[in-house]
C-alpha cells in the first residue's frame, strides 16, 4: 500500500527552502561559468542587465554616452574581478555597485556630485498627489476618500500587450516624468529588479522606493488612461505642440 502522508507546515517550509536553494544553486553556476571564461554566459548576462545598468548609470552623469561607457568599464571589471566575487550579495547587486561607484566618481569630477538619493528624497517628500483630489469622495460624503471617479480598467492586468500607439505613449510618459520616479519604475518594472535591489543600487529608503514607484504609476496610468478617452494619435499630438510652437515663436528643448 502507497505512503499516503499529509503536507505539514514543515513539510512546506522544506520545499520552499529547497527552491530557495535551487535559485542560489543557478547564480552559482553562472559564476562558475563566468570563470569559466564561458562567453555565452557573460553575453547573455550582458544583455539581460545592461539597458538597466546605463539607466543606472545615468543618474549621475550629464548624457547617456558617458552612461554607456561607464558600464562598458564596468563589465570589464566584472569579466576581471569575477573570482573575487565572495557570493555576500546578489550577482546584480555586486554589479550595480561597480556600476554606481564608477558612475560616482565620474558625476563628481563633472561637478555633478548630488547623490541620487538627495533628489529622490525630494521627489518623495514632495506634496503633489499621485491623482487628482476631485476624483475622490469629500469629507462630507458617505465614503469619504473612496473613488468617486475611479480608473479606467486596462483588461486583463495592466501589463497586458499594448498596441504600437500606446507603446509609444507609455515610452514617451517615462520619460517625461520626474527623474527618480522615472529610474526606479524603469527598473522595478521594466528590469524586473526587486525592490531590495533597487535600494541597495540608488542608496534609497524602502519608504522613498515605494512612494516613487507609486507615484511613477499613478503618472503613467493617468496619462494611459487619458489617451484611452480621447486617443488622439501621437503624432498628431507633436504636430499640434509643432504648430504652437511655430505660432509662438519659441522652440521646446527635446
Amino acid at each position: 500500500m502507497a505512503d499516503r502522508r499529509e503536507a505539514t507546515p514543515t513539510a512546506s517550509l522544506m520545499a520552499a527552502a529547497g527552491a530557495g536553494r535551487h535559485h542560489a544553486t543557478d547564480e552559482e553556476q553562472l559564476v562558475g561559468r563566468l570563470r569559466a571564461g564561458d562567453e555565452h554566459a557573460f553575453t547573455e548576462l550582458v544583455r539581460r542587465e545592461h539597458p538597466a545598468l546605463v539607466r543606472l548609470a545615468r543618474a549621475h552623469v550629464a548624457d547617456r554616452d558617458t552612461a554607456e561607457e561607464i558600464v562598458q568599464e564596468a563589465w570589464i571589471a566584472v569579466i576581471r574581478g569575477i573570482d573575487r566575487f565572495e557570493g555576500r550579495s546578489s550577482l546584480r547587486t555586486w554589479i550595480c555597485r561597480i556600476v554606481t561607484y564608477r558612475a560616482m566618481t565620474r558625476g563628481a569630477r563633472e561637478r555633478r556630485s548630488v547623490p541620487f538619493s538627495a533628489f529622490a528624497e525630494r521627489e518623495a517628500a514632495g506634496n503633489l498627489p499621485s491623482a487628482d483630489p476631485s476624483r475622490f469622495q469629500g469629507p462630507d460624503s458617505r465614503y469619504p476618500g473612496h473613488w468617486a471617479d475611479p480608473p479606467d480598467a486596462w483588461g486583463d492586468g495592466e501589463l497586458h500587450v499594448l498596441g504600437e500607439e500606446l507603446q509609444r505613449l507609455v515610452a514617451s510618459t517615462l520619460e517625461s516624468a520626474p527623474p527618480a520616479q522615472r529610474l526606479v519604475m524603469q527598473l522595478r518594472d521594466v528590469a524586473g529588479w526587486t525592490s531590495e535591489e533597487v535600494c541597495d543600487a540608488l542608496g534609497i529608503t524602502p519608504g522613498n522606493q515605494r512612494v516613487l514607484l507609486h507615484r511613477a504609476r499613478s503618472y503613467l496610468r493617468a496619462e494611459v488612461e487619458r489617451y484611452q478617452r480621447d486617443p488622439v494619435p501621437l503624432r498628431g499630438r507633436d504636430n499640434r505642440d509643432d504648430q504652437s510652437s511655430i505660432t509662438e515663436g519659441s522652440s521646446t528643448e527635446q
